[in-house]
């Protein structure tokens, strides 16, 4: 197994931790540790397809980031506007 296989599979594991956290409800899905653990993996899986091109592949991972930083950063927003008082 090379390298850019190993390091992929790395990065598969980073997802697949990240979803079973929030599955198994121990992580938020809007916790920016999940959001960390779906970007590494992208990268490493991104890393990997350099050596192994797949479109699709890298299509699916490329979105799979943006949505995840578009997620992060809408929950930060959502957790840095003061709550209103309620009448």
């Amino acid at each position: 197994m090379s390298l850019p296989d190993v390091v992929g599979l790395v990065g598969v594991l980073a997802y697949l931790h990240a979803y079973a956290l929030a599955q198994l409800q121990i992580l938020a899905i809007t916790d920016w540790r999940t959001a960390l653990l779906n970007i590494v993996g992208g990268v490493l899986v991104m890393y990997s397809l350099l050596w192994s091109f797949n479109l699709a592949s890298f299509v699916a991972q490329a979105f799979w980031m943006l949505f995840t930083i578009v997620g992060l950063v809408k929950a930060q927003r959502m957790r840095s506007r003061p709550a209103t008082a309620s009448t």
